[in-house]
């Protein structure tokens, strides 16, 4: 198989151009003054009795907001004052924020409220002010959690989808920030905690960069070489079948659902050995089908162009992959990405057809819109021959995940509870949703076949529940968690820190367990 598709490849996004400094409050003022102030403002500090949060001529103008319900500093919340001469910056922006303690969710809601004015005000310096009673709220042993969700909402909150029209991207003009503290003591878990949030930030904008990308310019090849590009940036190893070698290694799930497509499949294997003496290793496995008309079962036309999002489970792998690799962590890792367009075509597979998977498994296929799962059973096993002890896959699987959970919960399947618990306790921290829902053995009788072991479609009730089922199938027995994105990876319009297209949904979920559960450096 080969190492490589082309040297090289520039990866999607970079870095976030900016750059930041923590200072104590009393410290001397910074010798280029700042665009924007920011300031918290937490309920109790808008009565009129509250602590002085700026100044009292501004405090007083958001004061008499809240009274008039102008403002009523909820997380997220923001409202922009004119410096009128009283501050040294032309503009103090007043953000609200939930009262002590401080959710890692709330804060990062808090922050990412601040992104659009930031756009829309063109600002390129800023400078965060945050009192001693705002910062004892986050709590010293969590000062490190809450820095690191402040900054990862401001950068998600700041991000949108890019674009190829003459005017380009909506980016933010933001260069550089100032966090000024009011308790010296939290300096260094807060510097601390920024510098994590910033490279997980830039690891779910790289997530969102690829879901974003148009399906002509994302193939599979080209996937491929994304995972090259970050395989050498990180010094991993990065392996990847052509459809040649995946008809060599059996890999009958992937070239079916590849092979009514000009642009040939891709099974993509990047790896992380962090710990070379674990014996151990983390397999990811994520959902990479490029553009999915629904093949030969076709789809209709309304909404298809969201299609470009259903290797949203293999962006959110890569995502996870760049911070493991940022963060240099002492885990082993193995991430199998199946990327294929699932198009109509002469050459395409049809209901009907029977599948001989790479474990061995045979497929009856009855829908080919069920097309996600069946290049996951083969990532499955490819992630298993390549090491891999406990399985996680992430997937734009079903529709009818949204029907139980809607558009804000990532729906969880899992054949070890433990694992489970472990992981939506690393989503938690994350400010991410997973809800579990339930794989009792009665619901495989929604996948016998009559012609082969298992069929791809279990028919018109628990939809999401028998995609899961299906998956799990290949798991062998090992431990695994299927996580459905099929509500969450997409939005149609700006929500919070979440901009219209790709959200980049379990990077930071993923991270978070990775960095609890498998980090042997603690």
């Amino acid at each position: 198989m080969r190492e490589k598709e082309r040297v090289g490849v520039a990866m999607r996004w970079k870095d976030w151009p900016l750059t930041w400094e923590t200072i104590a409050w009393a410290d001397v003022e910074s010798p280029q003054a700042s665009d924007m102030v920011i300031v918290m403002a937490e309920r109790q500090a808008l009565r009129e009795d509250g602590e002085l949060l700026l100044h009292p001529e501004l405090d007083k103008e958001i004061r008499e907001r809240y009274v008039r319900g102008q403002f009523t500093g909820e997380p997220g919340e923001a409202v922009v004052i004119p410096g009128l001469g009283l501050i040294p910056e032309k503009y103090a922006l007043y953000v609200g924020s939930e009262a002590a303690k401080h959710s890692p969710r709330k804060m990062r809601e808090a922050a990412a409220g601040m992104g659009q004015t930031l756009i829309d005000y063109q600002i390129v310096r800023a400078s965060a002010r945050l009192s001693a009673k705002w910062l004892e709220g986050a709590g010293d042993e969590n000062c490190e959690n809450a820095s690191s969700a402040f900054m990862e909402g401001l950068l998600l909150g700041l991000y949108r989808r890019n674009s190829a029209s003459a005017q380009g991207r909506v980016a933010a003009k933001l260069n550089a920030i100032e966090f000024r503290l009011g308790d010296e003591s939290a300096l260094e878990n807060w510097s601390k905690g920024l510098r994590r949030g910033y490279a997980a930030a830039n690891a779910v904008c790289y997530a969102r960069e690829l879901t974003n990308e148009p399906a002509n310019l994302l193939t599979p090849a080209r996937l491929a070489e994304e995972a090259v590009a970050l395989a050498e940036r990180y010094d991993m190893t990065c392996q990847v079948y052509d459809e040649k070698e995946a008809e060599r290694a059996g890999m009958g799930g992937l070239l079916a659902v590849g092979g009514g497509s000009a642009n040939p499949p891709r099974m993509i294997v990047l790896r992380h050995q962090g710990s070379p003496d674990a014996k151990e290793t983390l397999g990811l496995v994520g959902k990479g089908v490029t553009f999915d008309t629904g093949g030969i079962s076709l789809k209709k036309a309304e909404g298809m162009e969201e299609m470009i999002s259903d290797m949203g489970g293999a962006a959110a792998v890569l995502g996870a992959m760049r911070a493991i690799g940022e963060f240099g962590l002492a885990a082993n890792v193995v991430a199998v990405i199946p990327a294929a367009e699932n198009m109509p075509s002469g050459s395409a597979f049809k209901p009907g057809d029977v599948i001989r998977t790479s474990s061995g498994l045979t497929v009856e296929v009855l829908n080919t819109d069920a097309e996600g799962r069946i290049v996951l059973a083969d990532g499955l096993t490819t992630a298993i021959r390549h090491g891999a002890t406990k399985l996680i896959d992430v997937a734009t699987l079903t529709g009818a995940v949204m029907h139980a959970l809607g558009d804000w919960t990532t729906g969880a399947f899992t054949n070890d509870e433990t694992m489970l618990q472990r992981f939506r306790q690393a989503s938690d921290q994350a400010g991410e949703y997973v809800w579990p829902l339930p794989t009792y053995p009665e619901y495989r009788k929604l996948l016998r076949s009559d012609v082969a072991d298992l069929k791809n479609h279990g028919g018109s009730w628990a939809g999401a529940i028998a995609g899961a089922l299906f998956i799990g199938a290949f798991a062998e027995e090992r431990p695994w968690i299927h996580l459905d994105i099929g509500g969450t990876a997409w939005m149609w319009s700006d929500r919070g820190m979440e901009s219209k297209g790709g959200t980049g949904v379990m990077v930071r979920s993923l991270i978070e367990y990775i960095r609890r559960d498998w980090d042997i450096s603690g």
